[in-house]
């Protein structure tokens, strides 16, 4: 297995990271995960945007895209798989202990992994903490993920795949790591970006494909919601059959299935929409 870091392919079992990497001392980083199919990476041009928008966000230096690019290439060369997590990981670097940055440089790493399909449909819980749609992270892809660490342990607990976060003022916001969807009296609804939530890549090609809205929904939109489903990366369009207790049966529902047939159709036929 081969990773790129420092401006190069190295092997996995050598390549290493500075203790010192502020990414690694304080989470200051940006990262993407990108779908490969064959050698063939999903949205490339979106996830770079969004990594470059990331990564203004937390102040860090412009990425330099051309180089992340090829990178990603010589990855996913090296590493031939069915389907795999390319994961762009791109830091503040080696800096002193605490949160001031130093003038080493950014760090960027990017490496593959292999996946599997995941199921057609999954459970999910609601937690109680929640996402700050005013904070300086709101939005940003960035390696601060302990929340999430903690709140999908606790889905795993309950024998669910993924938790639910609502915002501050109590509306429905987003999962550990994908965007949610409802579907109300045969229209399809998700949060708004200024909810606090993830500007995710499927989301949004699911919303333009499917014609969805950009809606304000209070938390409890779960417990009456006729279907409901999930996007991401590795998800693409994936139904939800229960919501804590409460069981939709017959999950994926006739609009969740649709939405799922249009993101299979479009995405198949253009690899970088």
């Amino acid at each position: 297995m081969k990773i790129w870091l420092d401006g190069g392919l190295q092997d996995i079992e050598a390549a290493r990271v500075s203790v010192l990497d502020h990414g690694l001392t304080v989470g200051d980083g940006v990262f993407e995960t990108v779908k490969a199919t064959d050698g063939q990476p999903f949205a490339l041009t979106r996830h770079l945007d969004r990594l470059a928008r990331s990564a203004r966000g937390l102040g860090l230096p412009e990425p330099d895209l051309d180089e992340v690019r090829r990178a990603c290439a010589a990855v996913v060369d090296a590493n031939p798989m069915a389907l795999g997590r390319l994961r762009i990981t791109y830091t503040g670097g080696v800096s002193p202990l605490g949160s001031d940055r130093g003038d080493h440089g950014p760090t960027l790493v990017v490496a593959l992994g292999e996946t599997t399909r995941r199921p057609d449909s999954t459970a999910v819980i609601t937690v109680p903490w929640t996402r700050n749609e005013r904070g300086a992270l709101a939005g940003l892809k960035t390696t601060s993920y302990a929340e999430n660490v903690v709140a999908l342990a606790r889905a795993h607990e309950q024998g669910a795949s993924e938790a639910l976060f609502a915002n501050t003022v109590g509306q429905l916001c987003e999962g550990t790591g994908s965007n949610v969807f409802v579907v109300l009296d045969g229209e399809i609804h998700t949060p708004p970006v200024a909810s606090g939530c993830l500007a995710g890549i499927t989301r949004a090609l699911t919303a333009e494909w499917t014609g969805a809205h950009e809606t304000d929904l209070p938390l409890d939109v779960l417990e009456r919601a006729d279907e409901v489903f999930l996007t991401s990366t590795l998800r693409d369009v994936q139904a939800v059959h229960r919501v804590d207790s409460r069981g939709l049966p017959g999950a994926p529902g006739p609009v969740t299935a649709k939405a799922l047939r249009i993101f299979q159709e479009r995405a198949g036929n253009d690899l970088d929409p």
